[in-house]
C-alpha cells in the first residue's frame, strides 16, 4: 500500500492521498470536525475506528455505516492493522492511544493535516476562516454551491440538517472546508479561494497577542493559490490587513461604501434581514435570510462572493439564500412550552455573545431574556474578562455555571460536572458573575449545569426566552429544559 506520510507526522509534499482501503483510527472522533472526517473517510473507502470520552451526537450513524467506536481512551483501541492515526486538537500528547501509536511508529496526523490532504484530492479548494461565523458561512457556501448544481464536497465544524450532517462527498471539483485558526491549523490548507470573515483576540492559549493572530491569518492568506481569490471583511481593519499579504486577488465584503460586495437597503422583520446585493457599485440581486442577525448578512456576502467565484449564477444564489436554515447550535430553536421559548447557541466569545443576544431580541421580542452561559476555558475567560463583563447588556437574567475546561480538562462531564475553574489560574465563573454585576447585569452563579436548570425552572415565566450559550456541554441544559418545560401538563 502506498504510504503518504513518514513514520513521524510529516506529510510528503508530492504524495497522493487515497483513503480507499486505508485503516484509520481517530482519537477524539466525537468532535464535530473529526466525526465529519470519519464519515468522509468511510465514503471514500476507508475502514474507520475511533474513540472518544463520551457518547456523542452522530455516533449512531457512524456505527451504522461501519465504524467501530470505543468510549474511553486506551492503547488497545489502536488495532494492529491500523495504517493511520488522526488526533483531534484537543488530544494531549500524553493520551494513551496517541503515545502507543507513536511508540509503534504509526503514521500520525492532526485533524487539520488530514483535512488538508482531503482538500488536495480535489481540484478546487475553498476555505473559510475568521474568529466568528466560520461554521455558518462554510455551511452557507456549501448549500449555495449545491443549490447551484456544483456538487461540492465539504467538511464543516457543525452539523447542518439540510446538508445531511457536517460532511458530504460530491461529484464536483470543489472541496469547501471550515478553516480554524487554533494551533494555526488553517495553515495546512492551500485553497483556490478563501474568506477571512473577521479577526479578534481569541485562542490566547496558543497565540502571544493580537499581532501574533494577524500574522497567522496573513500566513493563511499567502496559502491561497496566486491565481485564486481572497474574500475579506471590508469593515474589519485586521482582516483587510491580513488579506493584503496574499498573492491572490482580493475582494472585500461588508457595509462600507468601498466594499466590493456590499449590502444595501437592509430591512429587518422578526430579526431576519432582506437586502440588495451590490457588486462594485452596481446592484445585482435582492435576497433575504432565514437565519437571524445583521452579522449573518455579512456572512452571506462572503458566501455569495465565494460561490460566485466558483461559478454559481447570482440569481440562483439569491433564490437559494432564503432557504438556508443554518447549522446546529447557532441560534437553534429547541422548543416552546407554557409560553417559554428555549434556544441554544454555540457563542463563547464576547462579540459572539453580543450579536447573538441582539439577534435573539429581534427574532423573539421576549418579555425577559434569560441566558445560561457556560464559559469555555479559564484562560479565555480570564484574558477576555473585561469584554465578557459588558457583552450581556441585552440579557435580563444571566446564570453562569462552572467553566468548561475543554483542552484544559478532558474529564467526563454530566449535569453535575467536576469543577474545572479555580483560584490558581483565575478566570472563574464566580469572578465573571461579580464583573457582570458590577456592569449592571443581573447575574447568578450555578455550581453545576443541573443547578442552572433548577434556577431557570424556579424563575421563568410565560413570555420569557431562555438562551443556552457556550462551546461546551451547556446544550444539556437546553435538553433538560425542553423535557421539563415543554412536556404536556394538565390544563
Amino acid at each position: 500500500m502506498q504510504m503518504f506520510v513518514d513514520g513521524a507526522t510529516r506529510v510528503r509534499p508530492a504524495a497522493l492521498f487515497d483513503p480507499n482501503g486505508l485503516r484509520v483510527h481517530l482519537i477524539g472522533i466525537g468532535g464535530a470536525g473529526m466525526s465529519g472526517a470519519a464519515a468522509m473517510l468511510m465514503e471514500l473507502g476507508a475502514r474507520v475506528t475511533g474513540s472518544d470520552l463520551n457518547p456523542f451526537e452522530g455516533m449512531g450513524p457512524l456505527v451504522s455505516r461501519g465504524a467501530t467506536v470505543a468510549i474511553g481512551h486506551q492503547a488497545r483501541h489502536v488495532g494492529d492493522d491500523v495504517d493511520l492515526v488522526v488526533a483531534s486538537a484537543a488530544v494531549p500528547e500524553s493520551n494513551d492511544e496517541l503515545s502507543s501509536a507513536r511508540t509503534r511508529g504509526l503514521s500520525v496526523l492532526k485533524y487539520s493535516e488530514l483535512a488538508g490532504l482531503l482538500m488536495r484530492m480535489h481540484r478546487r479548494g475553498v476555505a473559510v476562516a475568521g474568529t466568528h461565523g466560520k461554521s455558518t458561512t462554510t455551511a452557507m457556501c456549501a448549500f449555495l454551491c449545491r443549490e447551484a448544481g456544483l456538487e461540492p464536497s465539504f467538511l464543516i465544524g457543525a452539523r447542518s440538517p439540510q446538508l445531511g450532517g457536517n460532511t458530504g462527498v460530491g461529484s464536483g471539483s470543489f472541496f469547501i472546508v471550515e478553516a480554524c485558526e487554533f494551533d494555526r491549523s488553517f495553515l495546512h490548507f492551500s485553497p483556490e479561494s478563501a474568506a477571512i470573515l473577521n479577526i479578534e483576540p481569541d485562542h490566547l492559549d496558543c497565540y502571544r497577542d493580537i499581532e501574533d493572530i494577524v500574522e497567522a491569518f496573513s500566513s493563511f492568506a499567502t496559502k491561497v493559490e496566486p491565481d485564486g481569490l481572497v474574500v475579506y471583511n471590508a469593515d474589519d481593519p485586521l482582516a483587510r490587513r491580513a488579506a493584503e499579504a496574499a498573492s491572490a486577488s482580493g475582494q472585500s465584503f461588508g457595509f462600507e461604501e468601498d466594499a466590493d460586495w456590499r449590502a444595501l437597503n437592509l430591512r429587518c422583520e422578526a430579526g431576519c434581514y432582506s437586502f440588495v446585493v451590490q457588486f462594485r457599485g452596481s446592484p445585482v440581486v435582492s435576497t433575504r435570510l432565514l437565519v437571524p442577525g445583521r452579522h449573518n448578512v455579512a456572512n452571506a456576502l462572503a458566501a455569495i462572493a465565494l460561490s460566485y467565484h466558483a461559478g454559481a449564477d447570482l440569481e440562483c444564489l439569491a433564490d437559494a439564500l432564503p432557504k438556508f436554515a443554518g447549522v446546529n447550535r447557532r441560534s437553534t430553536w429547541r422548543g416552546e412550552g407554557r409560553g417559554v421559548t428555549i434556544v441554544d447557541d454555540y457563542a463563547h466569545h464576547p462579540t459572539e455573545i453580543r450579536v447573538t443576544l441582539e439577534a435573539a431580541r429581534g427574532r423573539y421580542a421576549p418579555r425577559r431574556l434569560w441566558v445560561v452561559f457556560q464559559p469555555h476555558q479559564s484562560s479565555r475567560t480570564r484574558r477576555l474578562m473585561d469584554d465578557f463583563a459588558v457583552s450581556f447588556a441585552e440579557a435580563d437574567e444571566v446564570i453562569v455555571p462552572d467553566v468548561y475546561g475543554a483542552r484544559e480538562s478532558l474529564a467526563s462531564r454530566g449535569l453535575q460536572p467536576a469543577r474545572t475553574n479555580g483560584p490558581p489560574e483565575g478566570g472563574s465563573s464566580e469572578e465573571l458573575v461579580s464583573r457582570l454585576r458590577d456592569a449592571g447585569t443581573r447575574a447568578r452563579y450555578a455550581p453545576s449545569l443541573g443547578d442552572a436548570v433548577e434556577q431557570v425552572c424556579r424563575g421563568v415565566e410565560s413570555g420569557d426566552l431562555v438562551l443556552t450559550m457556550g462551546a461546551g456541554d451547556v446544550w444539556k441544559v437546553a435538553d433538560e429544559l425542553v423535557a421539563r418545560i415543554c412536556e404536556p401538563h394538565p390544563a
